[in-house]
């Protein structure tokens, strides 16, 4: 006779599978192609150029005994170093907030479109004090994509704000804000975070589809499930873009001492250092669910409904303790880790059913997921 595993306590195997997803998004080698809204498209001749440099100078330094032993003292020391000042950061919210790009009006916008009557003129000035979303939000009205929206003599930009919110409407606002907000957020212009900060927005896409998808089937507002799929995200993207920043500050400064003291061995063994993903993931792991609910009551949000599902999704009730909303962000999250485990052909059959068990996924919600396209959301 079998045993459901059913909603209960998180089985080990259920646990190990979700951080074999992580594990593959961070230290996995695959490269992943750009997604249709790639920010870093240009970095990607830097990053391989990196990469074979790096694998050139781990060939040639494994070939001789006394470089690689200068290799290994060097490259462990700054991988402690680097790791240990990301810890240090980690250990304190506060300082992760003051240095990540989030602040309190993103935070309020999310909050105000899940409000079901709403008018866009309270959207605006908040709109308006982000720099980066108005310019995003004017750039996709005068994108060739949405053109279709716009006046008949759609040759003409549209720069003037109110007119570009009118233009896209509260329901799209609630699409494209959450989108724009964790996309601001995610690592960008880094060459040693290229493939991870494509397999991270990936994963993100898929699973605030899976969440919309999941929310319109009970007849549920999807802003919030949208919204929250995304936002689980949020933390992992400030904790690889502040390591990130640690170790290129680091690993150039060391570099430029090496190539000032003319040390070449020195030098090379810095140069063949990568970004120590491996600690970086076991830092995504112990802090990253903990502190997506932290930083918001940090920027005086603890009351929001956002907060609170991704304070249920961090304390690891039962599954079937979960209000719907955190639910429904949890069987998305589930669906998108199986999606993207299976295309990398790192889960089996066996582990996808006990994953769908755990989560209590019904036929009629498979069916619907499976219709889906999970390559791109459809913004406009």
């Amino acid at each position: 006779m079998s045993i459901s595993i059913a909603g209960g306590v998180r089985p080990g195997k259920v646990i190990e599978i979700e951080r074999r997803l992580y594990k593959q998004l961070i230290v996995g080698k695959h490269k992943a192609n750009a997604m249709p809204d790639e920010l870093n498209v240009e970095l990607e001749e830097s990053a391989n150029k990196l990469d074979i440099e790096r694998k050139a100078l781990k060939v040639r330094l494994e070939k001789q005994a006394q470089e690689k032993s200068v290799y290994f003292e060097v490259s462990s020391l700054l991988t402690n170093t680097v790791n240990n000042a990301i810890e240090h950061q980690l250990a304190n919210p506060q300082t992760i907030l003051e240095a990540s790009a989030i602040c309190e009006n993103q935070i309020l916008l999310l909050d105000l479109l899940l409000h079901p009557d709403l008018n866009i003129n309270r959207l605006r000035p908040i709109i308006e004090s982000i720099s980066w979303l108005s310019r995003d939000l004017i750039n996709l009205i005068n994108s060739p994509a949405s053109r279709h929206r716009r006046p008949k003599h759609g040759d003409v930009q549209v720069t003037d704000i109110k007119l570009v919110l009118n233009y896209i409407g509260i329901e799209n606002l609630r699409l494209l804000v959450p989108y724009f907000c964790l996309r601001n957020l995610l690592p960008s212009g880094n060459a040693n975070l290229l493939w991870i900060t494509r397999k991270l927005w990936r994963y993100s896409i898929v699973s605030a589809i899976a969440a919309q998808t999941l929310a319109e089937l009970y007849n549920k507002e999807p802003s919030l499930a949208y919204s929250c799929a995304l936002m689980y995200q949020y933390s992992t993207s400030i904790i690889l873009s502040q390591s990130g920043r640690i170790f290129d500050n680091t690993w150039g400064t060391w570099l430029r001492e090496a190539s000032h003291s003319r040390e070449k061995q020195v030098y090379d063994a810095i140069m063949a250092t990568e970004f120590p993903a491996e600690a970086v993931l076991e830092q995504v792991l112990l802090h990253s669910h903990r502190l997506n609910w932290q930083l918001l009551s940090l920027l005086k949000f603890d009351d929001s409904p956002i907060t609170q599902v991704l304070k249920e999704l961090d304390h690891d009730y039962h599954f079937t303790e979960l209000s719907v909303d955190a639910a429904i962000v949890a069987k998305a999250s589930c669906y998108a880790k199986v999606l993207l485990l299976e295309e990398q052909q790192q889960i089996d059959p066996q582990e996808k059913r006990i994953m769908f068990d755990y989560y209590q996924f019904s036929e009629q919600e498979l069916i619907r997921l499976k219709g889906q396209n999970f390559r791109k959301l459809d913004l406009l």
